[in-house]
């Protein structure tokens, strides 16, 4: 009996596949271009964004467009052997555009997907499709409980991936934990700022909570296992996240020790910061989010043991490896985007009225 799964695996890796990347030009799209092209594969980029990157620029087919144009998509299609579906309009956008993204858009990428007869199409979802959970940690099989569009969007966004699935093609989901490394500012952004001006941080709760984060780099390869293993063993879905975590306070307190000024985190009564976020974020003076201050002084990490067991994942970055890791880039590159704002993960975001609170520390 022919073993396919292997068959597809060897042309997956030796016969270097041609991979498409929606949502390219982005945090996790271009870390993940330049692993796929360390690996020897051909990429290319859809993304609504300008793919801006002098380094890999001559390197990778970069096509301008939105998935929410189904032609776009299948002009992107063309040649491809296996999609990651990294797009998505992140909880800051509004909730049409996250909707019309993340359900329709990821609609258009699974259904053309399918007509071009690509190998695999790898879709990456989101933890956040777990809401704000009763229990620890969480597994695969769990309920899905979306908090706000984003999380509604993204578990929608994996019904029309397994409708895809039932109709024969491999689409692997992936549930990374928040993901840091190269490129990464967004909320992230906050800390590294204070840690650099030589700032303590503060934190919802006595951070004593145990938070799972997960750096980029390993995200890269549980995606890549998606597109080399079994195809029978890869298509289901899995939790990513880094195996080795502590606490909160414990794991921020890293970048803090890292920028040498003797600063620490210093934790606040979780109640009356939650409800004075809520009433910032209704004003529109705070770049936090429900699912971001909800779930901060709360446990929050998965279990990985499915992607080791079926993958072969084995995670090379601890929470703390990770922090550093994206704070020394950051440290790097911070008068690239000294005076940029967005709401995009490549960006840091507005500190609105927090950036006062950061001369109290």
């Amino acid at each position: 009996m022919t073993d396919t799964g292997s068959a597809d695996r060897s042309n997956a890796e030796m016969d270097h596949a041609s991979y498409l990347i929606t949502g390219g030009a982005g945090f996790l799209g271009i870390n993940l271009a330049r692993f796929l092209l360390k690996k020897g594969h051909k990429v290319t980029s859809l993304d609504i964004a300008e793919f801006d990157y002098d380094d890999v620029k001559d390197r990778v087919t970069a096509i301008t467009g939105d998935i929410r144009d189904r032609a776009k998509v299948d002009q992107a299609m063309e040649g491809i052997d296996i999609v990651v579906h990294t797009a998505a309009a992140l909880p800051l956008y509004t909730k049409r555009d996250i909707f019309t993204t993340d359900i329709d858009g990821s609609r258009n990428v699974m259904e053309s997907a399918l007509v071009h007869r690509v190998r695999r199409a790898i879709h990456v979802s989101s933890t956040a499709v777990y809401g704000i959970p009763d229990h620890h940690p969480l597994r695969e099989d769990d309920k899905l409980d979306g908090v706000g569009p984003y999380g509604i969007a993204k578990i929608e966004a994996e019904k029309v991936c397994l409708d895809i699935r039932d109709k024969g093609m491999c689409v692997p989901i992936v549930r990374p934990k928040s993901f840091i490394g190269p490129e990464r500012l967004g909320v992230f952004a906050l800390l590294y700022d204070w840690a650099k001006d030589g700032k303590g941080f503060p934190m919802i709760g006595s951070g004593r909570n145990r938070y799972q984060l997960l750096d980029v780099e390993d995200l890269c390869e549980a995606i890549h296992l998606c597109a080399t293993v079994d195809a029978e063993r890869a298509n289901d879905t899995f939790n990513i996240g880094a195996r080795e975590f502590t606490t909160m306070r414990e794991d921020y307190q890293a970048v803090l020790d890292r920028a040498g000024f003797g600063k620490k985190i210093r934790g606040f009564p979780a109640a009356p910061m939650i409800w004075t976020l809520r009433f910032l974020e209704l004003l529109k003076l705070s770049p936090l989010y429900k699912w971001v201050y909800e779930t901060a002084s709360k446990d929050s990490f998965v279990s990985i043991e499915k992607a080791e067991r079926v993958l072969g994942f084995a995670p090379r970055y601890s929470n703390k490896d990770a922090l550093i890791r994206n704070y020394e880039w950051y440290l790097e590159n911070v008068a690239r985007f000294e005076n940029a704002s967005g709401i995009s993960h490549r960006v840091p975001w507005s500190q609105g009225v927090l950036k006062f609170a950061k001369w109290f520390f």
